[in-house]
């Protein structure tokens, strides 16, 4: 089991009402219509779903599936949040919040996800800035920095959300939790994790609830598309692989193969 950089620096958050579903990037609605669908089902526990249009952010011009599924999420009260790549602190100021622009005016998004997000000190300010800048452009809404590690905990202080892991079960089962997490409430943390059997989803939940995340994705997929295997997830530019589904090598994708059972444990329940 998982362990805490030192004991006795949190408790274990308690009741399944702690937990609910972030998705962090389904495939494209006409590739994965029932994962679309399933959104929207009564009783399924869910915080937010990520639209990443093209690979990373909106496109260049509007997708008309992308617009129908978003409509139908916004109408059942579920928040969408556009994917902007901030691929490690190397694209500029200016091309994301153009991206976010687009997202807004195509798809009226309600936050966004800043995958690949920097983690380091160093990069701080410039995030701090872009949220700033992101927050008076949605006039609220809700901003997830998607890390995938535990980054210098003043990101804590720039975003409503941090994903502080991402990857594998094989990764996950003896992953640590940093103690700074611990001066903050599970809503402040989310958890992807792949390759989950199910005979350890009891187990990945019971971890997450110990390290204080209020908001996961656990799917028994692993990565099958373009750059499976590669140790940079894919990405041409080699550094850590991204929260969504490329930098996953899709297997946030699809999804899991115990949906109705996951949904069942953490939610009030499935209707069949």
């Amino acid at each position: 089991m998982p362990h805490l950089t030192t004991a006795g620096t949190t408790s274990p958050a308690t009741g399944a009402d702690r937990l609910g579903f972030g998705i962090p990037g389904y495939a494209h609605p006409l590739l994965a219509p029932v994962e679309w669908a399933e959104l929207t089902r009564p009783g399924t526990p869910l915080h937010w779903a990520v639209l990443d249009v093209a690979d990373g952010g909106p496109g260049s011009r509007p997708d008309p599936h992308c617009l129908e599924a978003a409509g139908k999420l916004r109408n059942a009260g579920i928040r969408v949040l556009g994917h902007l790549d901030l691929a490690h602190g190397t694209r500029t100021f200016g091309e994301v919040v153009s991206d976010a622009h687009r997202y807004l005016d195509w798809y009226r998004v309600g936050g966004f996800l800043l995958d690949r997000c920097p983690a380091g000190p160093e990069d701080l300010p410039e995030v701090r800035r872009m949220t700033a800048t992101l927050e008076t452009v949605l006039d609220g809404g809700h901003l997830v920095l998607g890390h995938g590690t535990h980054p210098h905990p003043g990101y804590a202080e720039v975003a409503d959300q941090l994903v502080t892991f991402c990857g594998p079960w094989t990764d996950y089962r003896w992953s640590q939790v940093a103690e700074w997490t611990a001066g903050h409430p599970p809503e402040r943390f989310a958890h992807f994790v792949h390759g989950v059997p199910r005979t350890h989803l009891e187990e990945a939940m019971r971890i997450a609830r110990w390290q204080g995340a209020g908001t996961i994705f656990f799917t028994d997929r692993v990565g099958t598309g373009a750059g499976a295997g590669r140790a940079d997830g894919g990405r041409a530019d080699g550094g850590r692989p991204g929260v969504g589904r490329a930098g996953q090598n899709g297997a946030f994708s699809s999804l899991p193969g115990y949906w109705d059972e996951i949904v069942s444990q953490i939610g009030p329940g499935v209707s069949e």
